[in-house]
Parts: C-alpha cells; sequence; structure tokens
C-alpha cells in the first residue's frame, strides 16, 4: 500500500506540474485533463466495478497494478521526449505533433487513473473487509491505518519529487517517477500475491461469489447470500432480500442480435443496473453527501496550484503546505478511530461534518481579506458606468495585492510559462518589477489555514463513509457500488472543472471558494438526512 500511494501521490503531484509547463499561458491543459479523468470514470466506474466483481481478486489486483505502472512509465517516457525536443516538435506538422503529444500524454495518465481506480476498489474496498474478518472494530483500524500511510506518503513523495523538479530539471523528475514505477511494479506484484497467499478468505469465496455462468446470475436461485456486521463485531449471514442484493446486474442472452450488438446492451444494461443497485442501498444519501465535497477549489489539486502561483507561492513552499496538510489529514484518521469507540459511526459523521464546515469558514473569510483578487465587475461587463467607476475604487486597493495583468480582462490564469520557476523564493515569478510583489498575505494565509485545518474534519468524514459503504454492502455488489460511488465522485469533481473553465481569471477564484462551500455544506446537509433515518430505524428495531 506504502508503494503504490507513493507512486500515486507523486504522479498526481508531477503531472499537474508538467502540464502546466507544457502549456504555461493558462490552466486549459490540466482542466482539459480533469474533464478526460473525471469524464472516463463516469463512464465505466460501473464497468470497472462489474469487472471487479465477476474476476478472481488476485486476477484483479495483478492487471490493474501492470496496466497503472506500465501507463505511467510510457507516459513519463513521452513527456521526456516532449520537454527534451520542445523547439523541434512545434515545427513539425505546423505544431500539429504537439497537440499529438498532449493528447498521448492525457490519454495514458487517464488510463493510469482508471487501472487505479480498480486497484483502489478491489484493495481497499474489498480486500480489506475480508482480511478483518469482517469484524467492525478492526476493520475501522485498517482504514484508518490506509488513511495514514496515504497521508505520510502525501507528506513525503510530493515534497520528493518537487525537490527533485527544483534541483534538477523536469526532465529528471519524469526519470525519477519511471524509475520508481518500474522498480515498484516488481514489488507490490510479489507483496500482493504474499498477501493473497496467506490469507485463504481471499481465494476461499471465489467460486461462489465472483465467478459464475451469466444465466445464473438471473435466477433468483442463482444469487448468493449477503453478509452483514452484527451487533457482535462478527459477520453474520443474512438471507438475501431484493431491497439488500440486486439480482438484476447481469445481462439476458439475446440471440437475435449480432455480438457487437449483444456486447453494448451489456455494456449499457451494467451500467444502467450499477446505478439503480447504488440508488437502493441503504447508504445511498451517505455515498452521494461524500460526493458532493468533490465539487471544490479548496484542495491541493491543479487549480489550487495554479492559484497559489498568482499569489506569489512557490513549488517548494507549495509542497511544505500539502505536507502540512497531510499531517492534518493523519490527525482526523486518529480522531476517527477515537470517535467512533465513544460515540458510534453515525455520530463520528455528524461530529466530522460540523469540524469541516466549520473550517472551511476560514476560506470565505479569506475572499474578502485584504490581498484578495476577487473582482466582480469581471463577471458584469455591463454595469453602468457610476457602477464601474465604484467597483474600480474598491477593487483597485485590492489589485495593488496582486500580480499586474496585461492584455486586459481576458489575462489567463497563469503568465507566461517562460517567466515560471521553481525556487526557495515567495515569490515566484521573475519578470515581476520590484515593488509590484503582494503588500499583503492574509487573504491567502487564511485560505490555506481553512483549507488544512479542515482536512482533520474532511478525513474524518471520508474514513466514516467509507466504513458504511463497507459494512452494508453486499459482497456481490461491492465492486460495482464502489465503482459507482467513484463514478459520482468524479461527476462532482467534473463540476468544478467546469466551473473553472468557466471563470479561469484569479480575480474569479473567490466565487469558486463560495461555490465551493455551498456544495460541501450540500453534501454534509445529505449525510445529516443519513444520519436521521439510520437512528430512527435504529429506535424503530428496538
Amino acid at each position: 500500500g506504502a508503494l503504490s500511494m507513493w507512486g500515486d501521490r507523486m504522479w498526481h503531484f508531477a503531472i499537474s506540474v508538467f502540464l502546466i509547463e507544457l502549456y504555461g499561458r493558462n490552466l486549459l491543459l490540466t482542466a482539459v485533463f480533469g474533464l478526460v479523468v473525471a469524464g472516463s470514470v463516469l463512464m465505466f466506474g460501473a464497468l470497472i466495478g462489474d469487472w471487479v466483481d465477476r474476476n478472481p481478486r488476485n486476477k484483479v489486483a495483478h492487471a490493474s497494478l501492470f496496466v497503472q505502472n506500465i501507463s505511467v512509465t510510457i507516459c513519463s517516457i513521452v513527456l521526456m521526449l516532449v520537454f527534451s525536443y520542445k523547439q523541434r516538435i512545434e515545427q513539425i506538422w505546423d505544431g500539429w505533433l504537439t497537440v499529438v503529444c498532449y493528447t498521448v500524454v492525457i490519454v495514458l495518465a487517464d488510463v493510469a487513473n482508471l487501472a487505479s481506480t480498480a486497484l483502489t476498489i478491489a484493495i481497499q474496498r474489498d480486500w480489506i473487509v475480508v482480511i478483518t474478518g469482517y469484524n467492525r472494530g478492526h476493520l475501522a483500524g485498517m482504514n484508518a491505518t490506509m488513511r495514514r500511510i496515504d497521508q505520510v506518503t502525501n507528506i513525503l513523495a510530493p515534497l520528493a519529487v518537487g525537490q527533485v523538479m527544483t534541483l534538477a530539471s523536469n526532465v529528471v523528475g519524469c526519470g525519477f517517477i519511471l524509475g520508481w514505477n518500474l522498480v515498484s511494479l516488481i514489488v507490490e506484484f510479489f507483496f500482493l500475491s504474499r498477501v493473497y497467499r496467506i490469507v485463504p478468505a481471499l481465494g476461499g469465496a471465489e467460486k461462489l461469489v465472483r465467478i459464475r455462468p451469466l444465466e445464473l446470475m438471473n435466477s433468483s436461485d442463482g444469487c448468493h447470500s449477503c453478509f452483514s456486521l452484527g451487533e457482535g463485531n462478527v459477520a453474520q449471514p443474512q438471507a438475501l432480500t431484493e431491497g439488500n442484493c440486486n439480482s438484476s446486474l447481469h445481462l439476458k442472452e439475446i440471440t437475435d442480435l449480432p455480438l457487437c450488438f449483444r456486447r453494448f446492451r451489456w455494456l449499457v444494461s451494467t451500467c444502467k443496473d450499477g446505478w439503480m443497485a447504488y440508488y437502493r442501498q441503504p447508504v445511498f444519501l451517505a455515498g452521494m453527501g461524500l460526493a458532493f465535497l468533490y465539487t471544490t477549489v479548496l484542495g491541493f489539486d491543479c487549480i489550487t496550484t495554479g492559484y497559489a502561483y498568482t499569489q506569489g507561492i512557490s513549488g517548494s513552499l507549495l509542497s511544505l503546505l500539502m505536507g502540512v496538510s497531510a499531517i492534518t489529514g493523519l490527525m482526523g484518521t486518529v480522531m476517527f478511530t477515537r470517535l467512533r469507540k465513544a460515540y458510534g459511526l453515525v455520530n463520528t459523521g455528524i461530529i466530522s461534518s460540523c469540524l469541516h464546515l466549520g473550517c472551511l469558514l476560514l476560506c470565505v473569510c479569506s475572499v474578502f481579506a485584504p490581498g484578495s483578487p476577487m473582482d466582480l465587475s469581471l463577471l458584469m461587463p455591463d454595469i453602468t458606468s457610476n457602477s464601474s467607476t465604484a467597483l474600480g475604487g474598491m477593487t483597485g486597493q485590492r489589485q495593488k495585492h496582486t500580480y499586474p495583468t496585461m492584455g486586459g480582462s481576458n489575462q489567463p490564469l497563469l503568465p507566461d510559462r517562460s517567466s515560471i520557476h521553481w525556487t526557495n523564493n515567495t515569490v515566484l515569478f521573475d519578470n515581476v518589477p520590484s515593488g509590484t510583489a503582494p503588500e499583503s498575505y492574509i487573504s491567502i494565509i487564511l485560505l490555506f489555514l481553512g483549507v488544512i485545518t479542515a482536512r482533520i474534519g474532511l478525513w474524518s468524514f471520508d474514513l466514516t463513509v467509507t466504513q458504511l459503504l463497507q459494512e452494508n454492502i453486499c459482497e456481490s455488489e461491492r465492486g460495482v457500488v464502489n465503482g459507482v460511488q467513484s463514478s459520482m465522485n468524479y461527476l462532482m469533481d467534473l463540476l468544478h472543472f467546469i466551473m473553472v473553465i468557466s471563470a479561469p481569471q484569479p480575480q474569479h477564484f473567490g466565487i469558486l471558494v463560495i461555490i465551493s462551500v455551498f456544495f460541501i455544506t450540500t453534501g454534509h446537509t445529505m449525510y445529516f438526512l443519513y444520519a436521521h433515518k439510520a437512528k430512527r430505524k435504529r429506535r424503530l428495531d428496538t
């Protein structure tokens, strides 16, 4: 897990920087990459989950691992060639070869992300449940441990690759990632095989649960029993009912259609039935609430990286801030385990939600604090001249805290790529005249203070919903439901990229912050509704 997460964290940090370096005038290329990744998981999430359900666990894990690492390796090679011969490539085919290279990079990175999604579903949503023997306490501890590993690697991996790119170059950074993936592939393959052998339960039910003829899956006699976690913290067999196990996830034999149409209909049917199964889950509202938290610019992704650049934050400082946020994430995992023992799983989610929302109020305050570049006049071009004068007076004072813009209101989020370099200094841009550096960092400090502290409640809430999904989804649907959950997460993530494309300038970022807090509040409200229903059902049962 540590090796896989280290590679993922390095790659996620580096690819956003690489894309900005390749297309440095704005965040268009990074936004397109985000749209492609989100759209592909949205389309294929249910199919990936169904593939995880229908195949042996070791085959799924090994195939996903191989595809992911090889895709990243090939993508790194392409990036090394582009960075090394960029000027020559731009002269071939009137610049169209550059477009081809961009396309290849995005496609390979997208394939790696799809494989990573399958591996995450298999290991963190299925293997862990089986390894812990369906014990609630052990499951919570294992989830928290995996999250801590993730957060520790989030501290070290971006810092490592960021320093390599700072001290050396982007080409060396690509080579570092390439070498890591090749070595990691061999080691991870060995460890996964070892775990599979020493835990017999991972392969014991394979024949009964995962490999069954499609005709049997359509009959009520072909469905197996689901397992739920009983009050004694040990899994108890539970009779299959229409409400807790969907038996319509599989294709009926249609012999009067050509093979290609039958395949297409099977794909559509699998996606449709997967989404229907997700909707019928008792934890549907909790999963939807978690998905809504993805529609946000208040995270350490490429969008926040680009905005931080315009506010004078260097790459090295940004990687350090990411490390601090990972530490607060570790605090969230510790808080989760203690709250779960003291107040129960559902109440832990309520407490985590309140803490998350409270910390994000700092981000809202940053929108109106000194140093904020927000300029509403850019969104209202048809206002009267008197209003323009009034707004100009207010925004003029704020503009002196940001870097001067050139070329009118269509100035992109990032200046020309030639002005960007990796440095340990506070100001990132070489060509900024002296005296034009930000006079106030209050806004950016409040923004990152809110984002970093909110990770405590965020990761505690994420672990809560993750365990709710693990405990309440029967084994035969674990893959497809979690695949749909991944699709929902990326669907909401897709909206935040659309928001950035619609409002790409630094002066718009404050509006995006407010919209993000609105979506997060909506997500937590959905969880509150789920918690209310769960508590009411528990009272009625007792």
